[in-house]
Order: C-alpha cells, then sequence, then structure tokens
C-alpha cells in the first residue's frame, strides 16, 4: 500500500499541474478571444497589428508553457518515485568513493546536471523558433552554447563549493545543522549578491559605463533629487540576445549598479528613461529590496528547519523512491518536492508584488514624471508584445506587475479621478 507521505506528494503535484493547465487555458482563450480589440488606453499608441501580435505571443507562450509544465512533471517523477535521484547517488558513489562530502557533493552536482539536460529541449525550442518567430530572438547558437558552457562551469564551482559547504555542515553540527546551514546559506547569498555586479555577471554581458552625457546628467540630477548612491552607470549588451529591454539595479551597499539594457536607451526618451530609472530606484528607497530580502531569510530558514526534521525520518526517503537515506538526497528530496505544495502560496507573492509596484510608481511619478513613465510603460507593452489583455484570474495567481490597464489608470490618475481608459486614449505613442 502506498505510503501517506507518497499519496500527498502525488496528490499535490497533481493539483498544481491541473491549476496550472487551467489557468494557462484561461490565459490563452481570453487573450485570444480580445485579440482585435485594442483597449481604448492604447489606441494611439498601440496598432491593431501591434495587438494581435502581441496577443498571438502571448497564446504561443502559454502553449509551450503548458507542454513544459507537463514535461517537468514527468522529470520530477522519473527523478523521484521512478529512482533516478537514487541512481545517481549509486553513480556519484561509484567515481567518488565513499566521502560523504565528496561523493553527496557530486550527487547533487549530477541531479541538477540531469534536469539541465532534461529542459535543453525546451529551451531551445523557445529561444531559436518561437523568439525567433516573433522577432525577439538575437541569440546565435554559438552564443546560446558559449552561455551553456559559462554556466555549467559556473554552477559547478559555486554551487559546488556552496553544496559542499552546507553538506559539512549538515554532518558536523549536530541535530541543529538546519540552523547552521541557514546561517551559512544566508552569508553567502549576500555575498553572491554583493559580489555579482563586479565579478560574475561579466562572464555573460559586456558592461560599459554610459556615455551619454546628457543622460547621465539627468540621471545625477534624479539621483541627487532622491538621495540615492549608485557605485555607476551601465549599459548591457542586451541586444547580443534578445530584442527586449529592461533596466536594474543590483548589488549591495556602496557597490549598487544601475543597468540599463542597451535595447531600453534604444527604445525610450530621455526623459522615460529617467522615469524609468525613478521606478526601479524606488523599490530601494522604499525599502522593498530589504523586506523582500527579510521574508527571503524568514521562508528559507522555516525551510532548513523542514528539511532537518525530515531527513532524519525514513519514510521521507522511501516514500519519494530512494532506499538509501543520505544528507544529499534529503537536499535533493527537499528542493525538488517542496514547489509541489508550496506552489498554493503564489498568489501572495505575486499580489505583495503587485502591491511594491503600484507603490514605485507613484514614486517615480513623484521624483520624475509619471506621465512620461506611462508613456515609457505603453512603449514597452508594444514593442515587448504583452499582453494589454490578460485574464483576470491569471493574473491575479502569476502577475508580479499589475494589469497594464490598471497600471496606466492609476499613472494618468493618481488621484482616483474618472478613469479616461473607460472612455478613450489615454497616451499617444510619441
Amino acid at each position: 500500500m502506498p505510503h501517506w507521505m507518497t499519496i500527498a506528494f502525488l496528490t499535490a503535484l497533481a493539483l498544481h499541474v491541473l491549476v496550472q493547465l487551467w489557468l494557462s487555458h484561461r490565459q490563452t482563450r481570453h487573450v485570444a478571444a480580445r485579440r482585435h480589440e485594442v483597449p481604448p488606453a492604447f489606441a494611439d499608441a498601440v496598432s491593431a497589428a501591434e495587438h494581435a501580435k502581441a496577443a498571438d505571443y502571448t497564446v504561443a507562450r502559454q502553449r509551450l508553457g503548458r507542454l513544459d509544465l507537463v514535461y517537468d512533471a514527468i522529470v520530477l517523477l522519473i527523478l523521484t518515485l521512478g529512482g533516478g535521484i537514487a541512481a545517481l547517488g549509486r553513480l556519484a558513489t561509484a567515481i567518488a568513493g565513499q566521502n560523504p562530502i565528496g561523493s553527496g557533493t557530486l550527487h547533487v552536482l549530477l541531479a541538477l546536471l540531469a534536469m539541465s539536460l532534461a529542459s535543453l529541449p525546451i529551451s531551445v525550442w523557445r529561444t531559436f523558433v518561437l523568439e525567433a518567430r516573433f522577432g525577439f530572438n538575437r541569440t546565435t547558437a554559438a552564443v546560446f552554447v558559449a552561455d551553456l558552457l559559462k554556466g555549467a562551469v559556473l554552477g559547478g564551482l559555486l554551487g559546488g563549493s556552496v553544496v559542499a559547504l552546507v553538506l559539512w555542515t549538515m554532518a558536523a553540527s549536530g541535530t541543529l545543522w538546519w540552523l547552521v546551514a541557514w546561517a551559512v546559506w544566508m552569508a553567502i547569498s549576500l555575498l553572491l549578491l554583493w559580489a555579482w555586479p563586479r565579478w560574475i555577471a561579466g562572464f555573460f554581458n559586456k558592461f560599459t559605463p554610459l556615455t551619454d552625457a546628457a543622460l547621465r546628467e539627468r540621471i545625477d540630477a534624479l539621483l541627487a533629487r532622491c538621495d540615492f548612491h549608485a557605485r555607476d552607470v551601465y549599459v548591457m549588451d542586451g541586444s547580443k540576445r534578445s530584442a527586449h529591454g529592461n533596466a536594474y539595479f543590483t548589488g549591495l551597499g556602496r557597490e549598487k549598479r544601475i543597468v540599463f539594457f542597451d535595447t531600453l536607451l534604444q527604445s525610450l526618451s530621455p526623459v522615460q528613461v529617467e522615469a524609468v530609472l525613478a521606478h526601479e530606484l524606488a523599490h530601494f528607497k522604499l525599502k522593498h529590496i530589504p523586506q523582500r530580502l527579510l521574508v527571503s531569510a524568514a521562508t528559507s530558514l522555516a525551510g532548513f528547519a523542514l528539511l532537518g526534521w525530515l531527513s532524519a525520518q525514513d519514510w521521507f526517503y522511501a516514500a519519494l523512491g530512494v532506499d538509501q537515506p543520505g544528507h544529499s538526497t534529503a537536499l535533493l528530496l527537499f528542493i525538488l518536492v517542496l514547489p509541489a505544495f508550496t506552489w498554493i502560496l503564489t498568489p501572495l507573492g505575486a499580489a505583495w508584488s503587485r502591491r511594491h509596484e503600484f507603490q514605485a510608481d507613484a514614486f517615480a511619478a513623484r521624483f520624475s514624471d509619471g506621465p512620461e513613465l506611462g508613456r515609457a510603460l505603453v512603449r514597452l507593452y508594444r514593442e515587448n508584445a504583452s499582453t494589454l489583455t490578460p485574464d483576470p484570474w491569471y493574473s491575479v495567481f502569476y502577475d508580479s506587475h499589475p494589469p497594464p490597464v490598471v497600471r496606466i489608470s492609476r499613472l494618468v490618475n493618481p488621484g482616483g479621478e474618472p478613469d479616461p481608459l473607460a472612455t478613450g486614449p489615454a497616451f499617444s505613442s510619441t
């Protein structure tokens, strides 16, 4: 008779897959039904052809996403109940011997490699077929392979070191190993967050200081108004891989950097770039980043505590397809199985993120130009082929950013007066 944990895992996984398939179907149907209906607020900025392209792009991504979802569930079942994790553990021991740290680290790396190889066909199709079909892919086969190899080397070195340290902590710290391991994990996470912009990001992209003197002067003035320090402003060669545009902050402390995709600078006017930057800057000034770090610390502490208890239970291993308990096995099973139970919390995280986005928009409107931020967003929606008509249930469950119509409405009418979105165009494309 199946163990209750096996039944619970299969039930949770089935619900996870079915709910995601249902939401994806809703999104596809909702967007496709409005393919020819440009929302009034965007009528002057988004043509019927561009709106139809965004709908087609969304539908295509959803269809591939459904295939990816089912495929990932099958891979997960093969690795757990199908005995994949156990087989990789035996292979790691055969290669590295009985040294628990060495063989355990290899075990985790082999499992991660197996999952990466399993996801490769979908990734190739997404990049070279789907993204290319809609004119977004600029990645060559050489760049794609180089990224894979760089990621594998970096993951092996950094990931292997972190895994080895965690496994050593599990073996050497007694019954409270999970608390020590959590502290080690948080220290490493903060160290990587600090080091990423200076030492790691350059392996994948080229970062050059912003040379546009007028734009730099505008940015410096914004930073001064907001009393914000950033080490420098960089332009990233995002066009090397994709036509999509973006901007972000990265780093901690004095290592904070502003990064613009070159595609973004090509798309927006200087005042729009300033408005987008003001929005991103708001996440730091409004303490969104520390809040997210604290929540991450709390949830990871709860996760390590749960792992500490589960790793001592023989049924945890047996119910998930493993006959030999071990630290690396516990770590892998926990990482793989936990999402099947925690997916139900996704809407809470999405709602919290949307709240932060609204607050950042309000901050940008106060310290920069709200209407210009709206125009910039409209242009980015158009150029990134983002759907303007997401399904409400799908959006509530997944979207970390507010729906376009709602978001633009807030920027046009921060006081909540009569909504022009219901009556006519909000922005022109210029």
